[in-house]
């Protein structure tokens, strides 16, 4: 009995066990054998992408920081320009050089201003000279209840007016590095904001794959559902799709990464994030390069700078040619004490020509030093501005050159889309194939992304030849002051 119970049960077990295998055999048919995706091994791309925790789009735009208050706020190169001159540090720095330098000019001049002291103090005197006269020491008490003094310097022969003449030429230098430190952050800031532009333009360009990876995607599924097609193209499609999503997870990052540089470069690295107002464009240029020679020797802070510090080096040499001269001085002195505090007062004036202590060995060599210097600064100069002629030659050629290749970029990409639509539109008629429609997406990407490109480094070029020239370009000419020009323009008709 036992073994018949035995027998039934692997009987029931076999029959049903044969039933689900069929059953498993009809669900799938021959065709599908092979194209079926197991979700839970390999899901789609939207299941897994990372879920922002913002509902709506528009507030996708900007993430707001937990715990933090943070105003979204339109912003353009100019208030970039603005926001970085009135907080860069190094600008400060150097406006703090321009005050020191303009305060040891006024030290210098201190020389010609009176100079004042007040003196007192008491003395115990035990004059050892006359013990052996008197066979005792006399002992005493000197009290100086004040001694004040007062000096005037009269005139040292140039000396004060040779020191405070290069005082002046340091500080004009420091006002000219002023000048060029600004030049430098302006180029800066103009750089950075480019390349923020830039960088919103490839996050459109990353989201416009997406959606047209979706679109390739949807259509796909579509032609596998009707039969027309093998799931392998709808697979292909999908993995496109999860590619243009990260490409687009990327760009967003450049993008932040790329508003973190136009912070810090402004000088505030912790401001709110801001919109763009304006977007990446083509700003004509049209300047000769002798223009461009012409503008940087009346404007360039370095050009100046080197003749400055070729004068200074001169007036070196004639301080220290001076080295010999006397300074003539009046003095004059009251003072109150004696015995006892007020016992005795006494007062002195008169006036001193004061010579130097001469070493002339030293001082010739010091004349010798100052004459090599005067030399090095002239051979400085020139090499100076040799180096901004070439710096003008770079970056006048590289204008041209990157406003040359925009066009020819702007056609491959014109040519790029079309060809996408071309093979868009065969696809989806069932006559193209997912590899010709995808490479045409990459072609229309990367001429996207090239003419973008195109135009920061054409953005960029012109913002380092207006540093080398000193002066920005408006319009592709230079900004000059209307207001002069129209007031001359209207003396000369009147």
């Amino acid at each position: 009995m036992k073994l018949k119970k035995i027998l039934v049960l692997l009987i029931i077990f076999t029959t049903c066990t044969q039933m689900s295998y069929a059953g498993l055999f009809n669900k799938f048919s021959a065709k599908d054998l092979g194209n079926d995706i197991v979700k839970e091994e390999f899901p789609e791309g939207n299941d897994v992408e990372p879920k922002p925790e913002f509902e709506t789009e528009e507030s996708a735009e900007t993430i707001v920081i937990k715990g933090g208050v943070e105003e979204v706020n339109d912003i353009n190169l100019d208030d970039c320009l603005r926001l970085a001159l009135g907080n860069n540090p190094r600008i400060q720095a150097a406006m703090q050089d321009v005050f020191a330098s303009d305060a040891r000019l006024r030290q210098t001049w201190s020389n010609y201003f009176p100079q004042l002291s007040w003196q007192t103090g008491y003395t115990r005197i035990r004059q050892l000279q006359l013990s052996d006269v008197f066979k005792e020491n006399l002992v005493y008490n000197y009290y100086l209840l004040g001694q004040i003094s007062a000096s005037q310097m009269l005139y040292d022969f140039g000396v004060t007016q040779n020191q405070a003449t290069i005082r002046r030429l340091d500080k004009k230098g420091y006002q000219i590095a002023l000048t060029g430190t600004v030049n430098d952050v302006v180029c800066e800031v103009k750089k950075a904001y480019y390349n923020l532009q830039y960088a919103l333009e490839s996050k459109k360009v990353a989201q416009e794959m997406v959606t047209r990876y979706e679109a390739f995607y949807n259509q796909a599924k579509a032609f596998y559902m009707t039969g027309t097609s093998p799931k392998v193209d709808v697979t292909i499609a999908e993995v496109n799709l999860s590619n243009s999503k990260l490409m687009l997870i990327q760009a967003e990052h450049a993008v932040a990464i790329a508003m973190a540089r136009l912070s810090n470069t402004m000088g505030l690295p912790y401001a709110s994030k801001y919109n763009v107002s304006d977007n990446l464009r083509y700003n004509p240029c049209n300047i000769s390069l002798n223009e461009a020679v012409k503008i940087a020797q009346e404007s360039r802070p370095e050009f100046q700078l080197a003749d400055v510090r070729v004068e200074e080096a001169r007036q070196n040499v004639k301080l220290a040619k001076k080295s010999y001269f006397p300074r003539l001085t009046v003095e004059g002195q009251y003072q109150i004490g004696g015995a006892h505090p007020t016992s005795n007062y006494g007062y002195n004036f008169g006036g001193y020509l004061t010579f130097p202590t001469v070493n002339g060995m030293l001082i010739k060599n010091e004349i010798k030093e100052a004459k090599a210097l005067h030399l090095k600064e002239q051979s400085t100069s020139i090499g100076t501005k040799n180096n901004i002629y070439y710096e003008i030659q770079q970056a006048f050629y590289s204008v041209q050159e990157k406003k040359s290749s925009i066009p020819v970029a702007f056609l491959g990409l014109k040519q790029a889309k079309e060809n996408y639509e071309l093979s868009y539109g065969r696809y989806k008629v069932g006559v193209g194939n997912p590899v010709e429609l995808k490479e045409a997406q990459v072609q229309y990407k990367d001429a996207m992304l090239q003419y973008y490109n195109a135009l920061y480094q054409f953005n960029s070029a012109r913002a380092e030849l207006e540093k080398f020239i000193g002066k920005n370009l408006t319009d592709g000419e230079v900004q000059l002051d209307l207001d002069k020009k129209t007031k001359k323009h209207k003396n000369k008709k009147s």
